[in-house]
């Protein structure tokens, strides 16, 4: 009796109303990736767009990669009138949303044919909110509960955000093909309003000064010269130190020598997995299969299998710890890209489609989830905003960068080497786990 009791109050945290909450706050930060990315990428594939020009589209998304920058602005600058209203968390969050919503509505009146360079413009606008509204749900997620909810709030998160994928992957795709995509733009513009709600409804979270910080900011700030008198140039300083420096800091601190190690992991980790989805949809498209099709594919095989891979992923990380299922995890993510190599010779079948979708979406779902639990382990709880809007960043800059050449190697070596080429540049993640892996004993992350 005593168990079922025990598994009946660990339940009910589900039923608490900022866990369920988050279902909606991940939706709302799930919705626009896609609309800037591989859905995107299909939009102006289907009405005769250069991969080459695709390719440089791809580069939108580096907005993701270096909100750090504006990370410290987010979480310590109030917004006039607004602040006041709703509370500084739940204020940003709405600028963002508003933003996302506004940006869509503008790229579904753009004509990709005469208009891509605005089209370009708006969404780098949904990209950059998008991005500004992640920083804002991270700290809000780290702020609303106490630590025991931790788990039931990222696992809400990651449904929602995982149906919002659904929606702006396949739902769009859908609308785009039995209407237009310009309708398809503005219904997802349209399904932000979920998002806005949700800010409505919830309450803002606490904030408490952790007392930590205190022995990291202050010998930071004499080794600077940060005195402490009351002049504007003091106070930016004074502000600088304790919102940008003193993250970096203490992550340096803390791991020592293999900070950069951990960084260059971080930084090579989706590689491989980003590089090849900014041709995917593209290279769907241009095997012959229809956009009901690919939605239809993505809907059934690739949602589920990406369920399963997380799930399997938070399993295996239980079992074996972090360093184990993160190999694993890169691994998988490598070999899989080589089935769209295997794809890319084969008579176009979309029964083939369905099991290189279906292996693509479990080996992504075991890597994100483990990868994902592997960041949170790296941030410290005073800085675990500004940390992990770092770790983030990171992950996908080098990515995103390379991705932009995506097109032009497709256009010249076809797509055949363009999935080895994108394999391969798994195996930096692959060698550095291991090196990692090697020296757990002294340091201890598994």
């Amino acid at each position: 009796m005593k168990t079922q009791n025990s598994w009946s109050a660990a339940f009910s945290i589900y039923f608490q109303p900022r866990v369920l909450g988050m279902i909606f706050l991940g939706f709302s930060a799930g919705l626009p990736f896609l609309l800037v990315f591989s859905t995107l990428s299909a939009w102006l594939r289907d009405e005769g767009t250069a991969r080459s020009v695709i390719g440089f589209f791809s580069w939108v998304g580096l907005t993701y990669s270096i909100k750090v920058f504006w990370a410290p602005i987010i979480d310590s600058l109030p917004l006039p009138l607004l602040t006041k209203w709703l509370g500084r968390r739940r204020s940003w969050m709405l600028v963002a949303q508003l933003g996302i919503a506004a940006g869509l509505v503008g790229m579904s009146y753009c004509d990709p044919h005469t208009q891509l360079q605005q089209i370009a413009l708006f969404a780098v606008m949904v990209a950059f909110s998008s991005a500004t509204q992640d920083i804002v749900i991270d700290a809000y997620r780290i702020e609303a509960v106490i630590p025991e909810y931790q788990g039931a709030m990222a696992a809400t998160y990651v449904l929602g955000y995982r149906v919002a994928l659904l929606v702006a992957g396949a739902g769009a795709l859908y609308i785009a093909e039995f209407m237009n995509w310009q309708m398809a733009y503005l219904a997802m513009a349209a399904t932000m309003s979920i998002g806005i709600i949700a800010t409505l409804s919830i309450k803002e979270p606490e904030t408490i000064k952790n007392s930590e910080t205190e022995f990291i900011e202050e010998p930071l700030e004499q080794i600077l010269g940060v005195n402490k008198t009351h002049t504007l140039s003091s106070r930016l300083n004074a502000w600088f130190t304790e919102a940008v420096l003193s993250p970096f800091a203490e992550f340096f601190t803390r791991n020592g020598k293999l900070g950069l190690s951990i960084l260059a992991l971080i930084a090579v980790y989706k590689m491989s997995d980003i590089t090849m989805g900014v041709m995917a949809n593209p290279f769907y498209l241009d095997l012959g299969f229809s956009k009901k099709e690919i939605a239809d594919v993505s809907k059934v095989f690739g949602f589920f299998m990406t369920i399963l891979g997380a799930s399997l992923g938070g399993i295996l990380v239980v079992r074996y710890g972090l360093m184990k299922p993160l190999l694993l995890g890169a691994v998988l993510v490598a070999l899989t890209n080589l089935l769209f190599a295997v794809l890319a010779v084969s008579e176009p079948s979309l029964s083939l489609l369905a099991v290189v979708i279906s292996a693509d979406n479990l080996s992504g779902g075991i890597a994100t989830s483990v990868f994902i639990a592997y960041l949170s382990s790296m941030t410290n709880s005073a800085y675990t905003a500004t940390q992990y809007a770092l770790f983030s960043s990171l992950m996908t800059l080098p990515a995103k960068l390379l991705g932009g050449f995506s097109g032009i190697i497709v256009d010249t070596q076809g797509y055949q080497y363009f999935f080895i080429y994108a394999s391969i540049m798994g195996l930096p993640a692959i060698l550095l786990v291991i090196f990692l892996m090697y020296h757990q004993k002294l340091y201890k992350f598994g």
